[in-house]
């Protein structure tokens, strides 16, 4: 059996509105976006690059010695910048698996990014994604962290039965914070951005709803840590402290 063709796609773009210009901004002398294609190219899983409608941005990663592909601006979501790009970096169709990582993810392990590949080892899997346990009521009752409800199908695995921003699901038991990082095979990516915007997908402002009402099956490994995403000040400088210690 011949190993699948992965590309990691990174997408970026200037247009934050917490936090204004997020890819370039510093972080312990690099800008964030290059802590983000360090990250890729050490999980060594396959090609990377940047998905980008800003020129700067562009220029950043390339002047870093990594690689990006210039997309439209009008994309409504990273999925589908992600799928520009993967059309203009290999149009012979030659990539099976398309991870899609968020460029404001600084401190994301490498491990993780392996972590994601592995639900997509099931021939039924559509989409793989990853989740941690929950530990704070906190975190539990934040409507800015988005649960995970699933079935459990073998050790660290779930089967993603629904995501939402309410505390869920009810009872005693673990729950689950999600974590936006995808592996998408490329029929799934391709016939989810062919899909309209869904019920569910609208009402709880989470696009992976979208897969979930059209039936596709997106499993999830469970890790230890969520990586934490830079949406705020307090955010970058929190990334700030943890970098500065690398």
């Amino acid at each position: 059996m011949t190993e699948p063709r992965i590309l990691v796609l990174i997408p970026a773009r200037m247009a934050a509105t917490r936090l204004p210009g997020k890819p370039l901004l510093d972080i312990a002398g690099l800008p964030m976006i290059v802590h983000v294609l360090r990250r890729a190219q050490d999980a060594a899983i396959g090609r990377v690059a940047v998905a980008t409608d800003t020129p700067e941005i562009a220029a950043v990663v390339t002047a870093h010695g990594f690689e990006a592909v210039m997309t439209r601006a009008d994309h409504p979501s990273g999925s589908d910048r992600s799928y520009e790009a993967l059309g203009k970096l290999d149009p012979r169709g030659e990539t099976d698996i398309i991870v899609n990582l968020q460029g404001d993810f600084p401190t994301i392990s490498s491990d993780n990014i392996r972590d994601v590949l592995a639900p997509l080892a099931d021939a039924g899997v559509d989409i793989a994604t990853l989740a941690a346990e929950i530990h704070t009521e906190e975190e539990a009752s934040n409507p800015n962290v988005v649960k995970v409800v699933g079935s459990p199908i073998g050790p660290k695995r779930l089967r993603g039965l629904y995501f939402t921003r309410a505390t869920a699901p009810w009872g005693d038991g673990p729950r689950y914070h999600h974590i936006g990082l995808y592996a998408y095979r490329r029929a799934a990516l391709e016939r989810f951005v062919a899909l309209p915007p869904s019920y569910l997908e609208q009402q709880e402002k989470l696009e992976q709803l979208r897969a979930i009402e059209a039936g596709m099956r997106i499993d999830v490994t469970i890790v230890d840590t969520v990586p934490r995403g830079v949406d705020t000040p307090a955010d970058l400088e929190t990334a700030r402290r943890i970098l500065a210690k690398t």
